[in-house]
């Protein structure tokens, strides 16, 4: 995939492109480091225990130590540039992960604040520099432009692909297939005509959902519907180790090194074919959200699913917070609120003992209130206990961290 014809600099001093040529070899590292990003934070943050907020810390100032690098350099270094996209993946997830675990933002707001703020950095970078291909990172502020741009594709990536998740309920497995499927759309849409950087920048921001959610099957407990059991620091090195054979293969082929990126003609762009293919991309876009409103109206609790539980048919399964708590006690939500807040801090310390712990907790005091709530409200009680079911399927059998965080999140929205 490849992308418009670059405008000159005026000013600025010229440097040779900073970015590497959009073959295979680029996407392919690109899914890599993807996987590499969701894989590798959550064996940081939760396997060794150093907590989310640490950890965003530390990646951080990695992150701003290999930009530097990065930036440093005079041309294209596959080595320092890919390192860089490793380190961005991760540190853009961490921080989509903070606003979500830590302040407790719902994940679509963070994903329409990150659109917002992709549109906002792609519009002023286009009306500074009057093009979006990154065939012209070939100046200092283009490249600024660019990085901060990829690192809002990461974020943004990381928001939406969760969202997802917590919309659907599908496993890691079968949430591929939705950005694999997109992406198809869009490729074809490429070779047909379509505009190129349209095209790049769509499939760009697909990789991260597609990445982290492969990631999340390879690391998931082996069973049926998760995963492979391979855990999240097999998969990191796996995917590491891979990336390292193709940035050494690319540094001594030269393979992906952009020559002659001036009055460029794209290989595939068809002016005329921009507009009918743009519909189609819309339509795969509506097609999708049909789709994700399908999925999310469907009962989807783990434990449900496995047969146990209320019968998932039969529950209520759009509910705001104040429709869920609005006939019980408030002593009891608030309760009940404060141990799944506890909950949330342990995922964020990656505490698994102490998630465990809570987890006891809050069902032993759920189960001593049956008798009391659920006949004040029989929806409302099954509504919220087949989002226990949820709780209790990923932290004592799955033990997936994402389904975790997705588990205890639905809680804490439902609990207000």
């Amino acid at each position: 995939m490849t992308t418009t014809t670059a405008s000159r600099p005026a000013a600025a001093r010229v440097l040779l492109n900073k970015v590497p040529e959009v073959t295979i070899w680029f996407w392919l590292i690109k899914i890599l480091c993807t996987t590499v990003g969701e894989s590798f934070a959550d064996w940081i943050n939760m396997q060794l225990g150093v907590g989310l907020v640490a950890t965003a810390i530390i990646f951080t100032v990695v992150f701003a130590a290999v930009l530097i690098w990065q930036i440093s350099t005079s041309r294209y270094r596959p080595a320092a540039y890919w390192l860089t996209v490793v380190v961005v993946s991760v540190t853009g997830t961490l921080y989509t992960d903070i606003l979500t675990d830590q302040l407790g933002v719902p994940l679509w707001i963070s994903t329409s604040v990150f659109t917002v703020a992709l549109a906002v950095v792609f519009g002023i970078w286009w009306a500074r520099e009057r093009t979006l291909s990154i065939h012209s990172i070939v100046t200092r502020p283009r490249e600024g432009f660019y990085w901060l741009a990829v690192l809002v594709t990461f974020a943004l990536g990381t928001a939406a692909g969760d969202w997802t998740l917590e919309l659907t309920g599908w496993s890691p497995g079968v949430s591929v297939l939705l950005p694999l499927a997109l992406i198809a759309i869009i490729v074809t849409c490429w070779r047909m005509g379509a505009n190129p950087v349209l095209a790049f920048w769509l499939a760009y921001i697909l990789t991260r959902p597609l990445g982290a959610n492969l990631g999340d099957w390879l690391a998931s407990p082996k069973t049926p519907d998760q995963g492979l059991g391979l855990g999240t620091l097999v998969t990191s090195l796996i995917f590491l180790a891979a990336i390292l054979a193709t940035v050494v293969y690319l540094t001594i082929t030269r393979a992906d090194v952009i020559e002659g990126h001036w009055d460029r003609t794209p290989k595939y762009h068809r002016p005329r074919r921009e507009w009918p293919l743009l519909g189609v991309m819309v339509a795969a876009t509506v097609a999708a959200g049909i789709l994700l409103n399908w999925a999310s109206a469907q009962p989807h609790a783990n434990a449900a699913a496995e047969g146990e539980g209320p019968n998932p048919a039969e529950k209520n399964v759009h509910m705001t917070a104040a429709e869920a708590t609005a006939h019980f006690p408030k002593t009891d939500v608030a309760q009940f609120r404060t141990l799944v807040t506890s909950m949330n801090t342990d995922l964020t310390k990656g505490d698994q003992a102490g998630l465990n712990t809570a987890v006891d907790a809050y069902e032993k005091a759920w189960d001593d209130d049956e008798s009391k709530l659920k006949p004040l409200d029989g929806k409302a009680w099954d509504y919220i206990d087949s989002q226990n079911d949820a709780l209790f399927t990923s932290v004592r059998e799955t033990k997936n961290p994402a389904a975790e965080k997705q588990a205890v999140q639905a809680l804490l929205t439902t609990l207000g």
